[in-house]
């Protein structure tokens, strides 16, 4: 087979014997390189080689262990003792992960969400809590929200990544949608994201800023797993708008999206941890090449301040 030929999602699927829907799975965590020929997804041989090669590479090391993560004020400690864990839901943390584990810092991963990570770092059951939070009446990211949510906790912000969030819409924006203002109309219907995720968040601070009340807003209870699904959710007509990062939107057929602001992606650590032996390793791997080269073809993010300390709590 030519290395340039173009092969659709439904020939990568039969070639890893797998289903069309974790190959969009795989774009979505960033773990298959794809391009676009209008509207349609393709990749190229190279792709489905590159891909194959890192997932026998991941096998050949000692996998980081997933842990599930609970409120400590419900429920007993779980996690190992001694474990560096590392909560967020970006394929950019798995990486950080396993790259600490190398280092032979023992990690650990919960899937947590920007808001739930906050707490876990707050009750001491993280070491890094991975947040993209924004809060409408500051006007800023993650800064308010790790003032309130850690208390007298001494913390900074090391950032990662800068993504653009804005509105899905059906391919051609249909229905025009414009911005914020949109969404007191009657005629648009809205798909939402469970509380503490960021997108909930942005949300839920857009609603208040404007004054409007979110019973107000179809379809505002309907809350769906991923920016993915929402995604597909919204092209095959289920509703007029959702809120996710723009590169999801270029996996989707019968899809627009309308930016909105730059969102800031950063990891959350106590200050006291930059003073130990793990803390160095995560600054040292967040600025190194090699993470930068390994993280690169995994998403459309600008990492141009990765593994700087952006602010200081």
């Amino acid at each position: 087979m030519s290395q340039n030929k173009s092969l659709s999602t439904q020939e990568v699927a039969q070639i890893l014997h797998v289903s069309k829907s974790t190959i969009y799975e795989l774009i979505r965590r960033g773990e298959i390189n794809s391009y676009r020929i209008g509207r349609k997804v393709r990749f190229t041989q190279d792709d489905v080689d590159a891909y194959i090669a890192r997932s026998r590479h991941e096998q050949s090391v000692q996998p980081v262990k997933r842990v599930e993560l609970k409120s400590e004020l419900l429920h007993p400690k779980q996690e190992e003792e001694g474990a560096f864990v590392l909560s967020g839901q970006d394929v950019v943390l798995d990486i950080l992960a396993s790259f600490l584990h190398q280092q032979d810092v023992s990690s650990q991963r919960v899937y947590l969400n920007s808001f739930e990570g906050l707490l876990a770092l707050y009750e001491g059951r993280v070491e890094a809590a991975a947040c993209h939070l924004y809060d409408a009446e500051e006007r800023s990211f993650n800064v308010p929200f790790v003032k309130k949510l850690l208390p007298g906790v001494p913390a900074v912000l090391i950032n990662i990544s800068y993504r653009t969030q804005g509105f899905y819409v059906a391919a051609g924006n249909p229905k025009e949608i414009r911005g914020w203002r949109d969404l007191a109309r009657r005629d648009i219907s809205v798909l939402n994201r469970r509380p503490g995720s960021s997108a909930r968040v942005l949300l839920d601070g857009q609603l208040h800023r404007m004054g409007l009340d979110k019973r107000m807003v179809a379809g505002y209870e309907r809350e769906m797993k991923s920016h993915l699904t929402m995604a597909a959710a919204i092209a095959a007509g289920e509703a007029d708008l959702a809120i996710g990062t723009e590169r999801i939107s270029r996996q989707i057929e019968g899809l627009d999206f309308i930016p909105l602001l730059q969102e800031r992606f950063d990891l959350a650590v106590r200050r006291e941890l930059l003073d130990t032996d793990e803390g160095e390793t995560l600054l040292e791997i967040l600025r190194s090449e090699p993470f930068k080269k390994e993280i690169q073809p995994f998403s459309g993010n600008d990492y141009h301040d990765l593994g700087k300390i952006v602010a200081e709590v």
